[in-house]
């Protein structure tokens, strides 16, 4: 069973490795991943992977790799060099650059755990049909993760709103990553499909990744230190459950 600090994971959503490092550094008693997206590797590449080390925390490179199957596996070749331990690509680039992905990680006998992303927090319903998608975003959600773990995808990035049928429908070893995690009463912002910590977990969420409640609150520490609190209370909750069923 992971601590509440290793299942949660601050999205340093930031313009600099300064400013990443500076918010970083606050919040790294309660946040056990860093999250390195595709603003702060854009500008400072390594550098931001070396955070890690530096913090004596886990990187998750969110950079949702999708191309064709030869230029993806060199790119997650390369992530498992710089020492990430989560990789973002899309389901959406299909099974066969899946498979190149997790064969690389396999044959390079890499530490890295992939993770497909299957339909964006950021989208509902009627962006899927702009798209040509008439499913709704948790049947394509679903048809997404289950092309994933069949093409040896250990991990999923879905809403919170999806966890719980993931688990039941694709595999119960699946890892559960969700963004899209809110403060309750805390605004949506761009984002759809979301849920407070709790639910997540109580979802089956194995790691929730939360970026604008920390980054733009008051006071960063205390407000990873309450999200931290809410992952162990729904987690010794789901355990009572578990024990009276």
């Amino acid at each position: 069973m992971l601590s509440p600090r290793h299942r949660l994971a601050f999205a340093l959503d930031y313009p600099s490795l300064r400013e990443a490092r500076r918010t970083a550094e606050k919040v790294r008693d309660h946040v056990g991943v860093l999250k390195v997206g595709l603003e702060l590797f854009t500008r400072e590449g390594p550098k931001a992977v070396a955070l890690g080390s530096e913090l004596g925390s886990d990187i998750f490179l969110d950079l949702k790799l999708c191309d064709i199957p030869e230029t993806v596996e060199r790119a997650v070749a390369a992530a498992g060099e710089l020492g990430v331990r989560f990789l973002t690509l899309h389901a959406s680039g299909g099974r066969r650059m899946l498979e190149r992905a997790a064969r690389r990680v396999d044959r390079d006998k890499s530490e890295v755990t992939l993770l497909a992303v299957t339909v964006l927090t950021s989208l509902d319903e009627e962006d899927l049909a702009a798209i040509g998608i008439g499913s709704s975003a948790e049947e394509q959600a679903l048809r997404l993760a289950r092309l994933a773990w069949e093409a040896g995808i250990p991990g999923i990035v879905c809403s919170p709103m999806e966890a719980r049928s993931m688990r039941q429908a694709v595999h119960t070893k699946l890892y559960l990553v969700t963004p899209g995690i809110r403060a309750p009463g805390s605004p949506a912002y761009d984002q759809k499909r979301t849920a407070t910590a709790s639910e997540a977990v109580s979802a089956g969420a194995d790691l929730l990744v939360v970026g604008r409640a920390i980054r733009d609150a008051a006071d960063p520490a205390a407000a990873a230190w309450q999200i931290s609190r809410e992952i162990e209370s729904a987690l010794s909750s789901a355990e009572a459950d578990e024990r009276r069923s």
